[in-house]
C-alpha cells in the first residue's frame, strides 16, 4: 500500500503512483506603512495541498474505472481520511482535481497507458456529517 484515501487503497493493482508532491502554505496578511517596508500579521495556516501523478498500464495495473472511483468521491463532496503507507494518519482530505491522459490505443480504442494525477487539499472542519462514507470509497 503506497497510501489510501477512505478505503481506496493506491497500489499495483488500483492506481499505483510516481510521485507526490505536498505543497504547504500559511496566510500572512499586510499592511502599508509610509517610509518603511509594509508591516505583515500571521493569520494562521493557508493551504496544504498533495498532488500524485501516476501512470496506469490497465494490462498490469489498476485501470480507468480506478480514476472513475476517485470522481465518484471527489462528487460527493466529502472529505476522506488520508493514510499514508507508513500508518501515519494524515487527517482529512478532498479531491479537488482527477486527470486523466490515455495512449498507446489498440485497434479497438482501448488505451494500454494512462498517466492520471490527483490533486488533494487539507480539510478542517471537524463536522462528522463532512467525513465521507468508508463504504462509499471502496473500490
Amino acid at each position: 500500500m503506497l497510501m489510501s484515501l477512505g478505503m481506496f487503497v493506491f497500489g499495483l493493482d488500483t492506481a499505483p503512483f510516481e510521485t507526490l508532491k505536498r505543497t504547504t502554505s500559511q496566510r500572512w496578511a499586510r499592511g502599508e506603512r509610509v517610509g518603511r517596508r509594509a508591516a505583515q500579521q500571521h493569520l494562521g495556516p493557508g493551504e496544504d495541498t498533495i498532488t500524485v501523478d501516476g501512470t496506469l498500464m490497465p494490462e498490469l495495473t489498476g485501470g480507468p474505472e480506478n480514476l472513475d472511483k476517485l470522481r465518484e468521491m471527489m462528487a460527493a463532496g466529502k472529505a476522506w481520511v488520508l493514510t499514508a503507507g507508513t500508518g501515519e494518519v494524515l487527517g482529512r482530505w478532498i479531491v479537488t482535481q482527477v486527470e486523466e491522459t490515455r495512449s498507446k490505443f489498440l485497434g479497438n480504442g482501448v488505451a494500454r497507458k494512462i498517466a492520471f494525477g490527483l490533486t488533494l487539499q487539507a480539510y478542517d472542519d471537524d463536522d462528522p456529517a463532512t467525513l465521507g462514507n468508508l463504504m462509499d470509497s471502496k473500490p
